[in-house]
């Protein structure tokens, strides 16, 4: 099959066609093999050949028609953006292959004054050129509309997008596109840590909002309709159109007086280039702002929490919408309400700056949970060891909160226990009782620790808790069982002195050990019977004593030996006074 049409103004082209799709056309299949089309010396021609032994179809199929029209129109298109608006080979071909709607848009609007006769004055023009004259006609400002389908726009909003930039030209748009994929997109996220930051963000936001922040809310939530949902967020071909449609600004931007000008200043306060789009994309109106106003809001945010210029950067890594106005003003009423309860105003500005999520809370659920601390006997003062170590408890639903609660009362805990558990290691009321706690006392059982000495083991060492309990404890205690301690013994070393499962094997288990067995020529069990030695330091408690009992020929217990303090010690050993003599001579 051979169809020639009229194109006076190109150049000579050959491009490769794919196969269309099949046809059946009086119960013959039709399979096209890829066709070529040559535009040269003012002329058309498209090809299409055949499988051996197969029907050609009827010339006049209006399908077959159709699809090459198709087929003519994207070549049309490509050279119009090559030639009349000054693309690259490259994007001209990447934009006619993406924007089907939009082709087909254009092939329909040739065919419908086509079927009305209205070519009139025009009556030379072909397939070819009749598309390009329809390009134009349509007002799309320059092939805007094909660009803009062609990253994943609805025809529509294609449409409305090409006129909101209408006075730049496409050029100059292609442009900001690849700069701000290039910035938006800058670091990896294949595992979807922006998305999740994003859902935490969301999550943790109870206070009336400002409309960048509710711009930003409503970029997300498009993302979040789609397939793969806000996971998706730092991934380019699935947020990108979402981002331009959200924020359509972006393309009016210059890039050498607006763009690069903030993202020099970004970098200068700390955020990492690879972070960079981490931080746009959870808060895009950042890049709409003029960097100096930038400059002016980071500084205020940052004054506010005490912190210096350098470290800026981590805090907006963590919590872009810092420079929210809506979430600086809510500032000032976590400041008041903190105060209130005798918390220092260091220590809220270290909370906040650990956890700045807190600036998106209203007070008002802060102080529900203020309210159950109470109830443990934490207020005042004791509020101020709480909120510095675990800000983020004060953003917990209060039935969270006291899940945790009775669960420690189910062991046997008063709430006054609770409460001093709650100052000492309040990570723990942030835990999974099912994923993390029950399987920490699930752990000591199976090395003979009862559930009567739960309580006791936790109130000595609540921190335990904490740990990972296969990977961090469990080696600690086999390197007890290979040095020849059994199970049964290393239980009742636990009830004893339950800190012994938080001591590392170099640092603290090893070479106190090492000492005891080849300095001090002791057994093992000594440390059986009295687990506390490890607790006490190797330089300037056990070897000092040691070595004054040494030196005098005392022989005595590990207890006797380390379990008085300096006085009591020099009294029973030395006489009063000597101690300290003794150990300006060993200096």
């Amino acid at each position: 099959m051979l169809m020639e049409l009229s194109l006076n103004t190109y150049e000579t082209i050959t491009l490769i066609s794919p196969p269309l799709q099949s046809l059946n056309f009086n119960s013959n299949s039709l399979f096209f093999s890829p066709r070529r089309l040559t535009l040269s010396g003012g002329r058309v021609s498209v090809s299409a050949s055949f499988h051996h032994g197969e029907s050609k179809p009827s010339s006049d199929s209006p399908q077959t028609n159709h699809d090459d029209q198709l087929s003519l129109a994207q070549v049309s298109i490509s050279v119009f953006l090559r030639q009349e608006i000054g693309l690259s080979e490259a994007d001209s071909d990447f934009i006619s292959q993406n924007c089907p709607k939009y082709t087909r848009m254009i092939v329909e609007g040739v065919r419908d004054l086509e079927e009305w006769d209205s070519w009139k004055g025009n009556e030379g023009l072909g397939f070819s050129e009749k598309v390009v004259y329809m390009v134009k006609q349509k007002g799309d400002g320059g092939g805007k509309v094909a660009f803009l389908e062609s990253l994943g726009l609805s025809l529509s909003s294609a449409m409305y997008l090409a006129h909101y930039v209408s006075s730049e030209s496409l050029p100059k748009v292609l442009d900001k596109v690849k700069y701000l994929k290039e910035i938006f997109f800058s670091g990896s996220d294949e595992n979807g840590l922006v998305g999740t930051y994003a859902r935490r963000m969301m999550l943790y936001l109870s206070i009336p909002i400002d409309e960048d922040v509710q711009q930003t809310l409503s970029f997300f939530e498009k993302i979040e309709a789609r397939r793969g949902g806000l996971d998706m967020l730092g991934s380019v071909d699935a947020s990108f159109r979402f981002l331009i449609e959200s924020f359509p600004r972006l393309l009016l931007l210059s890039e050498e007086n607006d763009m690069k000008p903030l993202i020099e200043f970004l970098e200068s306060v700390g955020v990492p280039r690879d972070c960079l789009g981490k931080v746009l994309l959870l808060y895009p109106p950042i890049m709409l702002s003029k960097t100096e106003e930038m400059k002016r809001r980071v500084a205020a945010a940052m004054e506010k929490v005490s912190v210096v210029n350098k470290d800026s950067g981590k805090v907006l890594m963590k919590y872009p919408w810092i420079l929210s106005p809506s979430i600086q003003e809510n500032y000032s009423r976590i400041v008041s309400l903190l105060e209130s309860e005798s918390v220092l105003k260091t220590d809220i500005d270290h909370a906040i700056r650990r956890w700045p999520l807190l600036l998106g809370c209203s007070t008002s659920n802060m102080k529900l949970m203020i309210k159950e601390f109470d109830k443990l006997g934490v207020r005042n003062k004791r509020m101020g060891k709480v909120i510095p170590k675990r800000p983020q408890l004060l953003l917990y639903k209060p039935q969270e909160f006291l899940k945790v609660v009775a669960f420690l009362e189910d062991l046997g805990f008063e709430k006054e226990i609770i409460g001093q558990i709650l100052c000492r290691c309040p990570e723990i009321f942030g835990c999974s009782i099912d994923k993390t706690l029950q399987k920490k006392l699930s752990f000591l059982t199976r090395f003979g620790v009862s559930t009567t000495h739960f309580p006791r083991i936790i109130k000595k060492y609540p921190e335990f808790l904490l740990y990972d309990a296969e990977k961090t404890v469990l080696p600690r205690l086999k390197y007890l069982m290979e040095i020849g301690i059994s199970e049964r013994e290393i239980a009742f070393m636990v009830r004893k002195f339950s800190p012994l499962l938080g001591y590392s094997i170099d640092n603290v288990l090893r070479p106190k050990l090492e000492f005891l067995v080849r300095s001090m020529e002791k057994p093992v069990r000594e440390v059986v019977d009295y687990p506390r030695y490890f607790s006490y330091s190797l330089e300037k408690r056990i070897k000092p004593r040691f070595w004054v009992l040494k030196g005098r020929n005392i022989e005595c217990t590990l207890q006797e030996m380390l379990g008085k303090n300096d006085e009591e010690f020099a009294a029973d050993f030395l006489g009063l006074g000597e101690l300290h003599q003794t150990h300006s001579e060993n200096s």
